[in-house]
């Protein structure tokens, strides 16, 4: 739109009828000097002549921006623009603004260098706000740049690209205040366009034009509509934006609450807000309103919330939990996306299934993209018929692999050594049994970042034992389990032991169940153990409780053990120029054509997305050394933990103890070291 097709006289017309219709005495008005306007249903004056904006110009010794210049050609000045400038300037009072408060000191980097100095001030009468026009921010059309600053907003000022852009926001601002104050009772032409728009965006958000929807809302919530900020938040949030995002007061509703507090407690934990302002967000609700919140919140701190739904839908999403729960993200997201079609509403003002954000186990599959899919999904009374379970199955997403492991850690947040056991015919609830001794059980779920945070606690670490905390889950299709330990220690210790033959010994037989009485063939465990910086790679497998075969690349040293290795496997071929000891990094290309050879041996994969950004269980395994021997001594070291939020001791207490009695932790069996300790290195 070009000022040659702006409508200055019905814009400023429009406006001004608006003003005055919202109040029905002079006695409402907002200023004593305000009657003569409210009778004239006119908040400007006088056209500024030609002659009179010449004079302007020259006096300035500037031509005028095209849009401001054709505001002064419909009026000389303006009253309430927006909710905060009493009174704009007309021609005879633009003046120079010249740094007047200093603000250049605050705000006088980048593009605001020296704007505050040259700018033409428009404001005459005001609450605290400036309102600027740079001479020296000049677009293509000719139109200089307005800055508007609040100084009780504590910020930089707000950019438009012209006047006329400034204008249409000042008039939206009125818009909003008025409809804050007077709600119901502020109708005209406008609020009932943009209340009809609200309804149409409504019924194209549950067809899947959420595109297009978020718009109108986005425009009629920015008028202050009733109804439009609570939708509009809803697309928003799925989008990934969560800078106030408050629902429209969806969350005090009995109808909606359930679906929306737990949204906004998500965002209270994860901001670290303190109680005070979680009592503000609720206090305009009912006693029994305010006593449930604070349950939801509490839910929410513990990662015990679980979202719920009723009809087909709310069953998708109990099946998409227990599939995200054990690491099979993609499969767990495609259930959902299968059953948004059967998702049924609260009420009117309910686009969507926005309470999935809130799941501790659900929200972290729904990203950006994901939600913009979901969105795109017709739902609710908009959906066509198709059948989800059909869907589920079609949609299937490549698997990870392995691979991905040799990829540098997100953030730098941990070493690059990592380790593994893949256990076939095991479910991830029997791996504690396997690998972690007859007491282990699985701990309640965690994501990467608090797994992590975890590492820098008081904890208590010997030369004696190497127990590792693991997260578990499906290592591809449910035939295998993984153990994974993504914060390993920095070497491989001198009485490691593989946890391979344990694993196996204890985990259910492979073809229990094959045709004509065959003898089941056993179940496999596999362990890898990489150490990059040192130059070390280990593998080993195990059946039925017998070491198959075993690795390790150690520098320019393979050492083998065990039957022979697989072709596919062999580590002279996958290592063909490996490290010398102390003299680099593994050959990450090496170690990359290992992970993807393991990968197709035995058909499995470590979910990327469900270990680094999802939430799983986690358990303690037994220690992956063995004993120390008779003549051999250990290290005990004690270090401090973390003695509040963003701050960790230092401090450390190390013994040197004598040897303890000969037991075997991986085999969990009485034995002499080192002899019978399985795999050794």
């Amino acid at each position: 739109m070009t000022e040659e097709t702006f409508d200055w006289r019905s814009f400023l017309t429009r406006w001004s009828e608006e003003w005055a219709g919202a109040y029905e005495s002079p006695d409402e008005l907002p200023a004593a000097d305000d009657g003569a306007a409210w009778r004239a249903r006119w908040l400007g004056s006088e056209p500024a002549s030609g002659e009179r904006i010449a004079a302007v110009e020259e006096r300035l010794g500037h031509r005028l921006p095209p849009s401001y210049r054709a505001f002064l050609e419909v009026t000389d000045g303006w009253r309430h623009a927006g909710g905060f400038v009493h009174r704009l300037a007309g021609s005879g009072e633009a003046r120079w603004h010249e740094d007047a408060f200093g603000l250049s000191e605050y705000y006088g980097e980048g593009e605001l260098e020296g704007m505050w100095a040259r700018a033409l001030q428009l404001d005459v009468e005001s609450d605290m706000t400036t309102v600027l026009l740079d001479p020296l921010a000049v677009g293509e059309d000719g139109e200089w740049a307005v800055y508007c600053h609040k100084s009780w907003a504590h910020g930089a000022p707000t950019r438009y690209g012209s006047f006329r852009e400034f204008m249409l926001d000042m008039y939206q601002e009125f818009h909003s205040l008025t409809a804050r104050r007077q709600g119901p009772a502020f109708v005209n032409d406008t609020t009932r366009r943009l209340d009809a728009q609200v309804e149409t965006a409504r019924q194209d958000a549950l067809r899947g034009e959420h595109e297009r929807a978020a718009a109108a809302l986005t425009e009629a919530a920015g008028f202050g509509r009733p109804r439009a900020r609570g939708m509009a938040d809803q697309l928003r949030r799925f989008h990934g934006q969560t800078y106030r995002v408050y629902y429209g007061g969806l969350a005090q509703d009995p109808l909606y609450s359930g679906e929306f507090v737990p949204l906004l407690a998500v965002e209270h934990v994860e901001r670290s807000w303190d109680a005070a302002s979680w009592t503000s967000q609720m206090s305009s609700g009912s006693d029994e309103h305010r006593e449930a919140a604070e349950e939801i919140l509490r839910e929410v701190t513990e990662r015990t919330f679980r979202y719920t739904a009723g009809g087909p839908f709310g069953e998708a999403v109990e099946r998409a939990r227990e599939q995200a729960r054990w690491g099979r993200t993609d499969a767990a997201w495609r259930t959902l996306l299968a059953a948004v079609p059967r998702w049924a509403p609260l009420g009117p003002d309910h686009l969507a299934p926005v309470g999935l954000l809130a799941d501790p186990f659900l929200g972290p599959l729904i990203t950006p993209d994901r939600g913009r899919e979901l969105l795109a999904t017709p739902r609710g009374p908009e959906a066509v018929e198709h059948s989800g379970e059909a869907d589920e199955a079609r949609e299937a997403e490549p698997a990870d692999g392995l691979v991905w492991l040799a990829d540098p850690p997100p953030n730098n947040s941990r070493p690059e050594s990592y380790r593994f056991v893949l256990v076939e015919e095991a479910g991830p609830a029997e791996l504690p049994a396997l690998l972690g001794g007859q007491d282990a059980v699985l701990d309640a779920p965690v994501t990467y970042w608090e797994l992590n945070r975890r590492r820098f606690g008081g904890r208590v670490s010997s030369t004696y034992e190497d127990r590792a905390v693991v997260t578990v889950g499906h290592a591809g299709d449910s035939r295998w389990s993984f153990a994974l330990d993504l914060f390993a220690a920095g070497h491989i210790a001198s009485r490691f032991v593989s946890p391979a033959v344990a694993a196996s010994l204890g985990a259910a037989p492979r073809g229990a169940a094959l045709p004509d009485g065959a003898a089941p063939s056993g179940a496999r465990a596999v362990v890898v153990w990489c150490v990059p910086e040192r130059g070390l790679f280990h593998l080993s497998v195990a059946e039925r409780g017998i070491e198959q075969y075993a690795f390790t690349v150690d520098g320019p040293e393979v050492r083998r053990s065990g039957g022979p290795i697989p072709p596919g496997l062999d580590p002279d071929t996958l290592f063909a120029a490996p490290a010398a000891p102390g003299e680099g990094a593994l050959d990450r290309t090496g170690e990359r054509r290992a992970l993807t050879a393991i990968a197709a041996e035995f058909g499995v994969s470590l979910p990327r997305f469900a270990i680094t950004e999802g939430r799983l269980h986690t358990f303690t395994t037994r220690s992956w050394t063995r004993p120390p021997g008779p003549d051999e001594t250990y290290v005990v070291v004690t270090s401090g933990g973390a003695d509040r939020v963003g701050k960790r001791s230092r401090s450390a207490v190390v013994e040197t103890m004598p040897p303890p009695p000969g037991f075997c932790s991986v085999m969990s069996t009485s034995c002499v070291p080192p002899a019978g300790c399985g795999t050794a290195m």
